[in-house]
C-alpha cells in the first residue's frame, strides 16, 4: 500500500485570471517551508510535481532537505482551460466550481479520470505537488462523487490519500479554508 500526500502549493504570486503560471509570493514560500517540515515526518521517497510554478515552487524546500529531484507529472496539473483568455477564466471556473463532474466535456471528464489514475499508479510513497481543482477532483474520485468542489484546501494543505494500485482510498483532508478563485 503506498500513501501518496497531495499538496496544494503555497499562495500563488498572481491570480488565475492575472497570469496562466504564476510562482509563489511571499508567503507562498513561507507556506511551502512550512508544509516542507510537515512533510520530513513521513520521509516521502518519491517527489512528483505539476508542470506549473507554483507547484514547482512549492516542492523545492523539500527537495533540498531530502537532497532529492522532483519529478513532473503533467496528470497532476491544474484543470486545463485551452483556448480562453485569462479574463474567460475566472468565471468559467467559477461556473464548473459550482457543477458536476457528468456536467462536463469529455475533455475535462478524462482529465478527471487520468489524475485518478495517475495516483492509482504510485508504487512508493510520495508527495505531490498539486492545485485546488486537482485535488477537489482526486477527493471525489477516491470518494465516488461527482461534485467538482467537495471540499476548500488551503494553500500548503497537505491531503493523504492510499493506493493499492488498484484503487484510491482518502485518508484525510488538508487543512481548509476559504479560498477566493478570481
Amino acid at each position: 500500500m503506498a500513501r501518496i500526500y497531495l499538496v496544494r502549493h503555497g499562495k500563488a504570486a498572481a491570480s488565475f485570471t492575472d497570469d496562466a503560471d504564476p510562482g509563489l509570493d511571499v508567503e507562498g514560500h513561507e507556506q511551502a517551508k512550512q508544509a516542507c517540515e510537515l512533510l520530513t515526518r513521513h520521509t516521502p521517497l518519491v517527489l512528483l510535481s505539476s508542470p506549473l510554478k507554483r507547484a514547482q515552487e512549492t516542492a523545492i524546500p523539500l527537495a533540498e532537505k531530502l537532497s532529492q529531484s522532483v519529478e513532473i507529472e503533467t496528470r497532476v496539473a491544474e484543470i486545463p482551460s485551452p483556448g480562453l483568455s485569462l479574463q474567460e477564466r475566472g468565471p468559467w471556473l467559477g461556473k464548473i466550481m459550482q457543477e458536476n463532474w457528468s456536467q462536463q466535456t469529455q475533455a475535462l471528464q478524462d482529465w478527471r479520470a487520468n489524475l485518478g489514475q495517475a495516483l492509482i499508479d504510485i508504487q512508493q510513497d510520495t508527495a505531490i505537488f498539486s492545485h485546488y481543482v486537482a485535488i477537489n477532483a482526486a477527493v471525489g474520485f477516491a470518494e465516488g462523487k461527482d461534485q467538482v468542489m467537495v471540499f476548500r484546501p488551503n494553500n500548503a494543505s497537505i491531503t493523504v490519500f492510499e493506493t493499492d494500485g488498484q484503487s484510491l482510498t482518502l485518508v484525510s483532508r488538508g487543512d481548509e479554508a476559504e479560498t477566493k478563485v478570481n
